[in-house]
This record gives structure tokens, C-alpha cells and sequence, in this order.
């Protein structure tokens, strides 16, 4: 379903309530006109014809009668014509001055002259009444058109200008990012609800940035505090593989060793993304891509040998970025471990850049990653990798505060990383 905005869908409602009022009154209108014109004509032809019987003489003969049709072409005497009491008929009659047949209102009633019968007709022509009621109609349409424009488009300023702090406090609030240091300012509002929901939120979200930064800051004490221990363990553990140890005990102090590794990783990716969250890597210089990865592609063709991968270099232009240099750094390395960590064996890797565009492919698993969670902290491609699971959202939290962007693709049995600078 289509969304709309609040104030095209009370807009709409208007209109629509507009349409229908105008198509109901219109011909409702034309119709009680029309009844109430002929209703008067009736009158008038009653009131005609009482007048008639009411002035003529006692002494009104035939040739009267025939002088009187001479004057009055609307009004005739005619012979008796069986007519016992008033009648009104509508009838299409020729007209000689319109020189055609039109509608007439025709009166037949009888009348007693000398004693005689008589039948008493009268007609009124209805083409100038069908006219006036029709520009009656039009004017009042017109009225009516204008007074609803009148109405919808004052109701649309109005609501405007009353919905105005709303639109304010949805766009601060779209804008908000717990993790950047610009709370919103919501503008003053008279408007009883809307500043029960600005403080609503304001109270809400300095809540929440308060438990953000607590949880942030326990999270930097937590593995800076881890450092200094681990390093110890991982000391001591390197004592015990020098001395002269039995099969089972070796195995043991591995295994040891390998856990030691991961916590220690793990501390380092978390110290990183908390200084990145604190905003510690500011500072920004010129750096091409290119050198960098030429320089380090010994270390990570070591690291892809256990899996034979084939590393290729596709550079058609030397990639210049303006960034922070240990970041620039971790983000190549984690897109390099990346590739290396989830591919499968004989696979290969191609590193392409471009005018702004920097591309890690790498084949793997035959389907597509799961998008929606791959950027997301401890989320796992595979579930029995070796890897913590920080290395894409750290990636990713690089990106997103230098404004790059970053994009996920799978075509040809490859994935692809794409990061647009």
C-alpha cells in the first residue's frame, strides 16, 4: 500500500467530501428549481383564470369572445370541450414567434357564460423558465465551486502552518544519531500535543544517549583493562610451549594458545571500535590505495596460501583518497581478511580499483549473504568461522563516518565488496 502525506491525505478527504457534495447538488438543485418554477406557473394560471371568471360581464356574448382571442393569443374560449373541472397538462405546442414546437403549461377549465359551458384554456411557455432556472443552477454551482476551493485551500494553509512543528520533529528525529553528538532542537510550539511529544522525545533521547554512552564507555574500560592480562596469559603460554612438553600437554597448551589469540583479537577489534565511536581517528591525509595494497600483497598472499587462493590485481587507475591512515589501513586489511577467511580452496580473489571505487571479489559459498545482518556486530557468515564477527561492522563504521559508501553484490558465483569514496 502506498503511503501518503498527512496532510495530502486530509487534503484528499476534502476534495472527495467536495466531489460528492457538488454531484448530489447539482442535479438535486436543477430538479427542486424546475419543481418549484412550475409549481408558480400553476399559480399563476389558477390565479389568471379566477380573474377571468371573476371580471366577465353578464352580458358577454360570442362576439366578444371573438374579439377577445384577437388580444389574447395565451388565453381562448373555446366551445365546450367535455371538460368538468381544472386541469394542468404539460404539452409541446408550435410556438410562432420561436417558429418551432416548444414545452407549455396548459390550463383547461370550464367556465359558465350566460349560462352557457365553455372550456377556459390558458398556456405558458416553459423555455424561458427551463433557462432561468438553468443560469440560477450555474451561478449557484459557481458559488458553491468557489466557496469549496475557498474552504480546501484555506484548510490546507492552515493545516501547514499548524502541522509545521510536527514535520520539524520528524525530520530532527530522522536525522538523530545516538552515536554522533547533535541532539535535536525541536522549535517552540503552542500547540499542546506537539510539545507533549517534543518532550517526550527529548526526555527519551537523553535517556537513551545517557545508557549509550555508559554502555560505550564500559565497553573501552572493559577491553582496555582485558589488555594487560591477556598479555600476561598469552606470555606465560609461550613460556609453557618452550618447555618440554608431552603430546597430550602440547595439544592442551594450543588449544590454549589458539583461545588466547581469538580474546586477544577480539579486545583489539573492540579498543578499535570504541576509539572509532569516540572519535579519536580525526585526523585526515592523502593516501593511494593503490601502493598500499602492492606493498602489503606478500603479507596476505602468505595468508591465502593455506587455501591456495589466486590473488588478483586489477588497477586501472591509481586510487587517491583523502582519509585517516590507520583507518584507511583497517579497512583494506579487514576487506583483505574477509576474502581470504570465507573463500573456499583454489579459489581466488580480485582486487579492482577504480576512478573512485575500490572492489574486493572473492568466490565462497554458491548463494548470496544474508544482507540485512552482514554488517552487524558478532554476525557471523559462517557459523563456525574462527573470526569474531566485527570485521565487516568495523568496516562498515569506518565508512559511514568518512560518508563513503559501501555495497554488497553477488554475481557470477562471486561476492563482491564495493566501497564508493
Amino acid at each position: 500500500m502506498s503511503n501518503k502525506k498527512l496532510l495530502q491525505k486530509t487534503t484528499g478527504s476534502f476534495l472527495i467530501f467536495a466531489v460528492i457534495t457538488l454531484l448530489i447538488a447539482a442535479p438535486l438543485f436543477y430538479f427542486i428549481s424546475q419543481r418549484l418554477y412550475i409549481h408558480e406557473t400553476d399559480e399563476v394560471l389558477q390565479f389568471h383564470k379566477g380573474a377571468f371568471v371573476k371580471e366577465i360581464h353578464a352580458d358577454f356574448t360570442e362576439k366578444d369572445i371573438k374579439s377577445w382571442h384577437k388580444y389574447n393569443h395565451n388565453i381562448m374560449i373555446f366551445a365546450d370541450m367535455g371538460v368538468n373541472k381544472d386541469s394542468i397538462v404539460d404539452k409541446m405546442l408550435f410556438d410562432s414567434i420561436a417558429n418551432d414546437k416548444e414545452p407549455f403549461r396548459v390550463l383547461y377549465a370550464p367556465v359558465d357564460i350566460n349560462g352557457k359551458r365553455y372550456t377556459y384554456t390558458e398556456k405558458i411557455n416553459l423555455v424561458e423558465m427551463e433557462g432561468m432556472v438553468i443560469n440560477v443552477a450555474v451561478i449557484f454551482l459557481f458559488m458553491i465551486i468557489m466557496l469549496l476551493i475557498g474552504i480546501i485551500g484555506i484548510s490546507k494553509i492552515t493545516a501547514a502552518k499548524i502541522w509545521k512543528p510536527f514535520y520539524n520533529t520528524l525530520i530532527q528525529i530522522e536525522d538523530f544519531e545516538i552515536d554522533k553528538s547533535n541532539p535535536p532542537l525541536f522549535i517552540p510550539t503552542d500547540i499542546d500535543e506537539f510539545d507533549r511529544l517534543n518532550n517526550s522525545l527529548k526526555r527519551l533521547i537523553e535517556k537513551n544517549t545517557v545508557i549509550y554512552k555508559n554502555q560505550r564507555e564500559f565497553v573501552e574500560n572493559a577491553a582496555h583493562e582485558l589488555q594487560t592480562p591477556l598479555a600476561l596469559f598469552q606470555t606465560k603460554i609461550d613460556t609453557l610451549l618452550q618447555l618440554e612438553l608431552n603430546k597430550e600437554q602440547l595439544s592442551v597448551v594450543s588449544s590454549l594458545n589458539n583461545d588466547v589469540s581469538r580474546l586477544n583479537r577480539l579486545n583489539k577489534n573492540l579498543l578499535l571500535l570504541s576509539k572509532i565511536d569516540n572519535e579519536r581517528y580525526l585526523g585526515k591525509s592523502t593516501i593511494i590505495l593503490n601502493d598500499y595494497i602492492e606493498r602489503h600483497l606478500d603479507f596476505f598472499t602468505e595468508q591465502a596460501e593455506a587455501k591456495n587462493l589466486r590473488i588478483i590485481t586489477e588497477f586501472t587507475s591509481a586510487l587517491t583518497i583523502k582519509g585517516n591512515p590507520a583507518l584507511s589501513e583497517v579497512l583494506i586489511n579487514n576487506l583483505f581478511l574477509n576474502a581470504i577467511r570465507h573463500n573456499k580452496k583454489n579459489g581466488k580473489i580480485i582486487i579492482r580499483t577504480q576512478d573512485n571505487q575500490l572492489t574486493f571479489l572473492n568466490t565462497g559459498q554458491s548463494a548470496p549473504l544474508a544482507i540485512e545482518k552482514l554488517f552487524n556486530r558478532f554476525s557471523k557468515i559462517n557459523p563456525s568461522s574462527q573470526g569474531n564477527g566485527l570485521g565487516l561492522a568495523i568496516i562498515k563504521k569506518i565508512v559511514e563516518i568518512n560518508q563513503w559508501e559501501i555495497k554488497y553484490t553477488f554475481e557470477n558465483q562471486l561476492h563482491s565488496f564495493s566501497v564508493k569514496f
